[in-house]
Parts: structure tokens; C-alpha cells; sequence
């Protein structure tokens, strides 16, 4: 199987993350809790999947704008959402079809921790965005690395992969760990400084939902989220 191929799974996906703990009770709420007010606020969700982070942006008042790489996810997010949304197939390893300075905000949720280079993207997403405005976003929390690939150097930045199932179908998602400092230096060198640093617990209801998978725990290491502004 070829990995993060969200053409071929991307429904499979989108069906299987629509209401789960990890996405629905967990990434989507403590993304918003870090956005706040939002409304009249120009937001781009760069690797948008299937929209249902822009749908809660734009519920909330904000102009929103969104693509993802995978034409797929974006055919989702156009049935969500309308046929008038601000939506586009583009890459974040490539240069971006946005204007200089032209987001007040721009949330990328689990996103960059598909890339080996974060230079070029990073620097990007700073020249779209206005002075002082803000970028949020949310990657594989670098401590869980240890965890799941015992053998792996956490100091260095590794590339690897799981298996999932998602809504019945079968998919590969490689990722790439980089310790946490070179994240933060990275962030620092695309002329951004970081204003939060969040180990979110998961959204009311999590318990009553999940009792499973919640028995015994107020909350779990999976995501690392940062507000980063930029200079």
C-alpha cells in the first residue's frame, strides 16, 4: 500500500475520524479553544481533509479559506461545505496560491508531521500571513516516538510508518519525528515566535463517549499544538 494515499482511503478516513475520540473529542475542540473569537477573521486550514474544521471556523464567523493535496479530501469538503467554498488541491511542500499577507490566521492540524523539510513550507506559510497573525497547529506529539519505535533516535528526524484501519479499509501513514527543539528552532528560523505551547485534555464528554479507551485516565499524550505569531 502506498502511504498517506488519502485518494484512495480518504472517505474511509473521513467517515472514521467524523466522531472519534482522537479527532472529533480531542484535535478538532483544543484547535478551536486555541483559535477563540474568530469571527471576522480570515482563516486558511491548509490540509483541510474533509472540512470539518472549516465548517466549525465559518459556524463561528470567520472567512475561511482551505485545500489539502488530495483531490479526493477536497471533493469531500466541497459536498460539506458548498459548492461556493474557497476550496483548493495544493501541496504545502509547494509554493502556496495565496497572496502575501492575505490570513489573519492559518490552523495546519496534523499536517507538517507528514514532511521531512519544514523550511520551505514553514516560510511560506509565514509570507501568507499578515504581521502578528497567528499560526496554529497541531503535530505527533515527539514523546510518543520512544513509545511506538523503541529502537529510533529521538534526537534525529526518522521517518515511520503505521497501519490503519479506517472504516473497514486498510491504509499507511508514514510520518516524520523531530524532536522538539527542532521544532521550535524551526519556528524560530521561519520568523515565528511561539505564544503557546498545549498538552490538551480531551473535550467534555470524552468519558461518557469512549469509556474504553478513557477508563482510569483524564487524558493521553498524542498531539503536540503550538500558537506561533508571526514577526
Amino acid at each position: 500500500m502506498t502511504a498517506n494515499d488519502y485518494d484512495t482511503f480518504g472517505e474511509a478516513y473521513a467517515i472514521e475520524t467524523e466522531h472519534s475520540l482522537i479527532n472529533a473529542y480531542y484535535t478538532r475542540p483544543a484547535i478551536l479553544d486555541l483559535a477563540g473569537d474568530v469571527s471576522g477573521r480570515k482563516i486558511l486550514d491548509a490540509g483541510c481533509g474533509a472540512g470539518p474544521l472549516f465548517a466549525s471556523l465559518r459556524d463561528r464567523g470567520a472567512q475561511v479559506s482551505g485545500f489539502d493535496f488530495s483531490a479526493t479530501m477536497v471533493d469531500l469538503a466541497r459536498k460539506r461545505l458548498g459548492e461556493d467554498a474557497d476550496l483548493r488541491v495544493a501541496d504545502l511542500s509547494q509554493p502556496l496560491p495565496y497572496a502575501d499577507q492575505e490570513f489573519d490566521d492559518v490552523i495546519v492540524a496534523l499536517v507538517l508531521h507528514y514532511l521531512q523539510d519544514w523550511t520551505a513550507p514553514l516560510a511560506e506559510l509565514r509570507r501568507i500571513l499578515r504581521p502578528g497573525g497567528r499560526l496554529i497547529l497541531a503535530v505527533n506529539h515527539p514523546h510518543i516516538y520512544k513509545f511506538v519505535r523503541p529502537e529510533g533516535n529521538y534526537f534525529a528526524v526518522e521517518q515511520w510508518s503505521e497501519e490503519y484501519t479506517f472504516n473497514g479499509q486498510k491504509g499507511v501513514l508514514a510520518y516524520w519525528h523531530r524532536p522538539l527543539h527542532a521544532m521550535t528552532d524551526a519556528f524560530t528560523q521561519a520568523g515565528f515566535r511561539v505564544s503557546v505551547l498545549s498538552e490538551p485534555y480531551p473535550a467534555e464528554g470524552a468519558k461518557e463517549k469512549f469509556p474504553d479507551e478513557m477508563q482510569g485516565k483524564e487524558a493521553f499524550l498524542c498531539f503536540l499544538f503550538f500558537v506561533l505569531e508571526a514577526g
